[in-house]
């Protein structure tokens, strides 16, 4: 064979389908059968449970399709409850397989805290709730205001820079629990809260006597990438995991939901063929079964799915999609192609 045409045949054998090389994490999920996740100590929407200890939300569904993906059955998850302060600690530990606990995607935490972030789940800001009754219509009218905010957070952070940049003053009211800064903003601890809009939102609807009692004013004050974590040093496990989102935002995009994926199974497009593993070979790259991105999605659903019961027009906090619609609806959510 001809020197440059043999070059050429190795790259094509470099190209070819071919699983990742499993690591620690990967194994030991795979050999325990089932995923321990980290999760919110209660946030409705995200991650909360019912009064029987059943999880639900946009985080937990995440998990949920982690664990379709890898063991064909959605209720292989285990999760743990961990404050601000304990979550990243937890992940780097090995305490849990995976973070889905409404984390901020950052360079410090994606390099120094030896982190891997798989892909954002929620594009959130941060803002400001106050009483209706002290008549502030703007963060800008907050110049001495009492603040409450969770420590250990780039919410505390991003605070204390936004004041320092307004040239505002405020006091801050440092709470750790959420059930706790919550209640002392209910209380009448502090003048605002501050936190992810989705938060705001979600403590207006579940937490307050009544939601007309309180405001979420107009201005976002930072960038919140919401994503999933997991620790460096296992990158099939990092595979499965932003895969298993990725799935679920390509289904949304084809049309394919819970009720009707079964009858997409016929389907001629080259895309959905592969989404759904008619055409073998996207399993065998992560290390799953062929049929792993159909289970995510006749267990749970598309992600425009997951998003409407737990944050959008199906639940209590009525979000708008906004950033969070998909690229074809002017949002940012955008699945790679699954070839």
């Amino acid at each position: 064979m001809h020197p440059i045409k043999t070059v050429f045949a190795v790259a094509a054998l470099g190209l070819a389908a071919t699983p990742a090389m499993a690591g620690a994490t990967f194994d030991a999920v795979k050999a325990k059968g089932f995923v321990q996740c980290g999760v919110n100590l209660g946030l409705h929407g995200f991650s909360a449970p019912d009064d029987r200890g059943n999880w639900s939300g946009l985080d937990v569904d995440l998990c949920r399709a982690v664990a379709a993906a890898m063991f064909g059955d959605s209720t292989k998850v285990k999760y743990t409850p961990l404050s601000a302060q304990q979550r990243l600690p937890a992940l780097q530990s090995g305490e849990i397989d995976v973070l889905a606990r409404n984390t901020t995607w950052t360079l410090s935490r994606d390099s120094a805290n030896g982190l891997n972030f798989a892909a954002v789940n929620f594009y959130d800001g941060q803002g400001f709730m106050v009483p209706t009754k002290l008549n502030v219509k703007s963060a800008k009218e907050l110049d001495g205001a009492t603040i409450c905010v969770l420590p250990g957070t780039t919410t505390e952070q991003n605070l204390a820079d936004y004041f320092r940049a307004t040239k505002m003053t405020f006091k801050p009211v440092v709470i750790e629990k959420n059930e706790e800064l919550t209640s002392a903003f209910l209380a009448g601890r502090c003048d605002a809260i501050s936190s992810d809009g989705s938060q705001l939102a979600a403590i207006r609807a579940n937490e307050t006597p009544n939601p007309a009692d309180f405001m979420i004013l107009p201005e976002r004050i930072s960038k919140e990438p919401l994503s999933p974590a997991v620790r460096h040093g296992d990158d099939q496990w990092l595979d499965l995991v932003k895969w298993s989102l990725w799935a679920m935002m390509a289904a949304e995009e084809k049309g394919i939901g819970q009720q009707n994926v079964e009858t997409f199974l016929t389907s001629n497009d080259p895309d959905v063929k592969r989404l759904l593993g008619v055409t073998e070979g996207n399993g065998k790259a992560l290390g799953v079964d062929e049929k792993w991105a159909f289970t995510i999605i006749k267990q749970i659903g598309n992600y425009g799915e997951s998003f409407d019961r737990n944050v959008g027009k199906g639940s209590k906090l009525k979000l708008e999609r906004g950033l969070n619609a998909l690229w074809t609806n002017g949002g940012l959510m955008y699945a790679p192609p699954l070839k």
